[in-house]
């Protein structure tokens, strides 16, 4: 399934992880971001690992510029003849109080984290059930279950996601494509170093718990595992990350407790 793949958010994170895990398993790939000369030095990491056979695009892309979206897609499908598998990396985090964060902040939010994928996926759609088949790894956060402070706009969100996807895989199953929401806790990138504050600038520095965070690589192999063995959802967490969401399933009000003051994803 995972043969010609498209990974959009692929200059950096997880989602340069991922591409780099998905060449060395000699997958054909088209990488998307913003910033193109950032893409072609992925693609110039990843290519040796990949393999002669193995082909390797870029395709530059603003998940925000709606209208860009759907000639995006079409050359990406075109670059390799069809895509198999598409990873939907890209997103930006927040650090602000929610009564400190301008609205235009929320909306970004949501425009980079939320409509961006789902432009995406209603690009590709068409193509995907003609053909009868695919699969869909969703980048999502362990904020995609539970809210904490300063995350008030980014769990959102990320919970948007979820709920659009949900309902998207039980559409899907007679077309026969599949979606995985993988659900990150702490991982060792530098995403907050472009987190929103609540005036909508940079952040500008990287949190302890990030830093300290699942390294990157690992994280990207487990979703990547986990995603070709089909598993609708699952978190790549280790810590307090990967206890919030049973405990605030079953203990929800010790969850209060816990979460007042403190961040986990």
């Amino acid at each position: 399934m995972s043969g010609r793949v498209w990974i959009v958010g692929a200059s950096s994170g997880i989602g340069e992880a991922m591409a780099l895990a998905y060449a060395s398993r000699g997958a054909s790939l088209v990488l998307s971001a913003r910033r193109q000369e950032r893409l072609a030095q992925v693609a110039a990491a990843a290519r040796p690992r990949a393999g002669t056979d193995a082909a390797m695009h870029v395709v530059p892309l603003d998940v925000t510029a709606a209208a860009a979206i759907p000639e995006a897609t079409a050359r990406a499908w075109d670059a390799l003849g069809g895509l198999d598998t598409i990873v939907l990396c890209a997103g930006v985090s927040q650090r602000s109080l929610a009564h400190e964060t301008v609205l235009e902040v929320d909306r970004r939010l949501m425009e980079v984290n939320y409509f961006g994928p789902i432009a995406i996926v209603k690009a590709l759609l068409p193509r995907l059930m003609e053909r009868g088949g695919g699969q869909l790894i969703v980048l999502s956060s362990v904020a995609g279950r539970v809210g904490t402070p300063l995350r008030s706009a980014y769990a959102a969100s990320k919970h948007a996601l979820h709920g659009f996807f949900d309902s998207l895989r039980a559409e899907l199953y007679a077309h026969g494509i599949s979606v995985s929401i993988a659900c990150p806790g702490y991982v060792s990138t530098s995403i907050t170093m472009s987190s929103l504050v609540g005036d909508g600038s940079a952040y500008g520095r990287i949190d302890d718990d990030v830093r300290d965070g699942m390294p990157v690589a690992r994280c990207a192999e487990t979703i990547l595992a986990r995603a070709e063995r089909g598993v609708e959802e699952f978190v790549v967490a280790t810590g307090k990350a990967r206890l919030a969401i049973p405990v605030k399933r079953y203990a929800p009000r010790l969850f209060s407790r816990l979460v007042r003051g403190h961040q986990i994803s």
